[in-house]
């Protein structure tokens, strides 16, 4: 390979895997050997015998052609960096491209530029009288070309037999046609055995091609086969046309890119033994380092990649530390991928995409060689075989040097990949969260409220919503919560990195009637529990008030959430 002989740069070393955003340089076109072919030129120059008043324009042209070379090394392009899944075929072969927008995000209350693209990705929609006329024109050929190639068996591993089966007929002819005959098979007894020797070489491929021809007709006679991609048999019902929508967008509607590129996936599939891993048991290990929880406001499964958990030596050397354990995380990532996969709805207007949140806090920067292998073995295997199914890529908790690799890596993107990507810094990671996902949804690690597998809160769940609220830099924020009727209320709050003072109280509708404190003005540091849950027995008409008072100079992101049980005497 071409990266095989140069160095990666740097930079590259010090990116840490993103399934949906790198792409392998081995992809790229190698560059026109304009030198081979200009040398090859001076070369046949040379064998013509040179005039002696042409030797020194000889040598000026080979000086000459030296100093191109020297210069076209000296300019060559920068090695290519790794690419999201679904962006092979868009390249571009500009080595400087035009300077991006960036929006400002303010972290650590000072400003600074993070590379978050102004125009917002916007998901296609898969139902057909949504699809332009190309769009519809293109999906119409390649389920033609599917089509034929399901009658024709051309999926299947048939038509490798049968250039097994001409190739043996070939070496066949060839072996006749080139063997030679010893003397002592020369004489005039021997005659007759030669004669019918030749004639059953000859017999031979004939027979070949009539049993060609024959498998060829039972192949045409016979039913078309069934092939499935994600569990979706092709062309049975309209869920067959969201999975080869996928495939022409991946390749720009270009319907002879899209049929080879299914052709090959089909293929790879049936290698890799795809059907059969799905039910494999390859452990739990690695269940802290990629999972699904909860949707985002759109109904997007969520997929969390938290790549500070390979920090932990013993995981990381039990993951990565030779060939063969790279190797089961390979497949252990393409199991969670498919599983994660075949959950989706493929109907036309289903949601068939998957909202991607990445961790980056103590995330493996350079050195990590072993994680930069399994990596890029990833991508070489998924870059072409699941496109179109991330919505939106949110890098959270990134750290410096990942946008200094951004800034390398975006110039080869195009606008579309672009599109999908949204980084936060940690100070401003949750409110970047709570933009695309409910507080309710994102786990109580990330700033939301949501807790797996904890009954410390059994009255709330996934399924209760939750309101935020953003309390402005030194000013108070009062929550009130009307009561109606006798009963117990419940609620629950939190304010993503404290620093406030918060308190509740109940006031009683009545005038004459004293408040009651319930609890009393409290400092909340970041080391306190994330999250505060009461209740209050309510046996007249008022209401709770709840209260954030936030002295700090940032900006605070306040959630809560409440329930109201009956009450009774």
């Amino acid at each position: 390979m071409a990266e095989e002989s140069s160095p990666p740069p740097p930079v590259l070393e010090q990116a840490p895997p993103s399934p949906a955003i790198e792409k392998d340089k081995e992809d790229l076109p190698p560059p026109a050997p304009v030198e081979e072919a200009e040398s090859q030129a001076v070369q046949e120059k040379e064998e013509v015998p040179p005039q002696p008043a042409a030797a020194e324009q000889k040598e000026s042209r080979s000086s000459s052609l030296a100093a191109m070379i020297e210069k076209e090394e000296s300019f060559s392009p920068p090695p290519q960096p790794l690419f999201s899944p679904e962006e092979k075929t868009e390249v571009t072969e500009k080595s400087v491209a035009t300077k991006e927008e960036v929006a400002v995000v303010p972290d650590t209350g000072k400003e600074k530029k993070v590379p978050l693209t102004l125009v917002s990705f916007k998901e296609e929609s898969n139902a057909l009288a949504d699809l332009s006329h190309i769009e519809r024109r293109a999906l119409e050929e390649l389920k033609q070309l599917v089509q034929e190639a399901l009658s024709s068996h051309q999926f299947s591993s048939a038509p490798p037999k049968k250039e097994e089966k001409q190739s043996v007929s070939v070496i066949q002819e060839t072996s006749k046609t080139e063997a030679p005959v010893p003397d002592s098979d020369v004489g005039t007894d021997m005659k007759p055995s030669a004669e019918n020797q030749e004639s059953k070489v000859e017999k031979t491929p004939e027979k070949e091609s009539q049993e060609v021809a024959k498998e060829e007709q039972k192949v045409a006679s016979s039913s078309p086969e069934e092939v499935p991609i994600w569990g979706i048999p092709l062309l049975k019902d309209d869920r067959s046309d969201v999975v080869l929508l996928k495939f022409l967008r991946a390749r720009d509607f270009k319907v002879r890119d899209a049929f080879v590129m299914i052709k090959n996936t089909i293929q790879w599939r049936r290698d890799f033994k795809i059907d059969e891993l799905v039910d494999e048991d390859l452990g739990d290990d690695l269940e802290k380092v990629v999972f699904m929880h909860g949707y985002d406001r759109e109904g997007h499964p969520v997929c969390y990649n938290v790549y500070g958990e390979f920090q932990n030596k013993e995981l990381y050397q039990k993951t990565f530390s030779d060939e063969e354990k790279r190797l089961k995380f390979l497949r252990w990532r393409i199991q969670f991928l498919e599983r994660s996969i075949r959950k989706l709805d493929f109907s036309p207007g289903g949601i068939s995409t998957i909202f991607q949140v990445n961790d980056l806090k103590n995330s493996p920067g350079p050195g990590k060689r072993e994680l930069r292998l399994a990596t890029k073995q990833a991508l070489l295997s998924l870059q072409d075989n699941y496109p179109e199914f991330v919505a939106k890529q949110v890098f959270i908790n990134v750290p410096w040097w990942y946008l200094a690799f951004y800034t390398v890596m975006s110039p080869f993107m195009t606008q579309r990949t672009k599109s999908k990507f949204v980084f936060a810094g940690p100070s401003n990671s949750a409110e970047t969260l709570f933009k695309y996902i409910s507080p309710e949804q994102v786990p109580i690690q990330y700033g939301g409220l949501c807790v797996d597998f904890c009954d410390c809160n059994p009255e709330f769940t996934i399924a209760d919503p939750a309101t935020d609220i953003t309390v402005k830099p030194a000013t108070k924020q009062t929550v009130e919560i009307i009561i109606y009727e006798k009963c117990i209320l419940v609620w629950e709050l939190r304010v993503v990195g404290w620093e406030v003072s918060y308190s509740a109280e109940f006031m009683p509708e009545a005038k004459d009637a004293y408040t009651i404190i319930i609890t009393k003005p409290t400092k909340m540091s970041p080391t306190d529990e994330p999250v505060v849950s009461n209740s209050f027995k309510v046996g007249e008409l008022g209401k709770i008030l709840l209260t954030v008072d936030n002295p700090t100079s940032k900006k605070k992101k306040l959630l809560y959430r409440f329930k109201i049980n009956p009450f009774s005497d």
